[in-house]
């Protein structure tokens, strides 16, 4: 039987709090998985500028060789400073191992994301307590707390990104139609289906 929850009762407040707790963790979960995105994408152009510098650093080189041109030997002089340059700059970064952190931190997240849906629907359920869901409750704030404290740090440009994909985009929300496209015709909830 499904549970009716006035807003007076102490059901309602606790299905505010994991309501919140829901969309908070969405929130962090598509945060972490656009940071991983501008982590990987940053990773991609110092690899490519490394490239570039140093194919013309060696270009240059040869040009030398061949030409002995004093033009050539500055132009090469600076494209090697350059690329010394750039590789100073990344050897204390690794945008690739803090996108991979990112990206587990936002599969950690997923699956607390998914638990505390399950537990919004748990609470509609009669046959289950207040108590025993409580106790569900503390198990995924305790887990939240172990990811949270290993996280990388996120900033407010992958935030403003993820609230953009979230409110604008919808990546949440799907209709009834949009999901039976998945699911067998026993289980779809909407007339002409695929």
């Amino acid at each position: 039987m499904v549970r009716s929850i006035p807003t007076d009762s102490d059901w309602y407040a606790f299905e505010s709090q994991i309501r919140e707790l829901y969309g908070r963790v969405a929130y962090t979960h598509k945060t972490h998985e656009k940071m991983a995105e501008k982590e990987a994408s940053l990773q991609s152009r110092i690899k490519l500028t490394q490239i570039v510098l140093s194919a013309i650093a060696t270009s240059g080189a040869i040009g030398v060789i061949v030409t002995d041109a004093a033009a050539a030997k500055v132009i090469t002089a600076l494209f090697a400073v350059a690329t010394l340059g750039v590789s100073t700059y990344v050897k204390d970064i690794d945008p690739g191992a803090l996108a991979q952190k990112h990206r587990q931190t936002a599969s950690d997240l997923w699956n607390i994301r998914e638990a505390s849906l399950s537990l919004l629907t748990d609470i509609r359920d009669d046959a289950l307590s207040l108590e025993g869901l409580k106790g569900r409750r503390e198990d995924l704030q305790k887990r939240l707390h172990e990811i949270y404290k290993l996280a990388p740090h996120t900033d407010g440009d992958a935030y403003a990104k993820a609230q953009k994909a979230l409110k604008h985009n919808e990546d949440l929300t799907f209709s009834d139609g949009e999901i039976d496209v998945f699911l067998p015709g026993p289980l779809r909830r909407t007339q002409g289906s695929p």
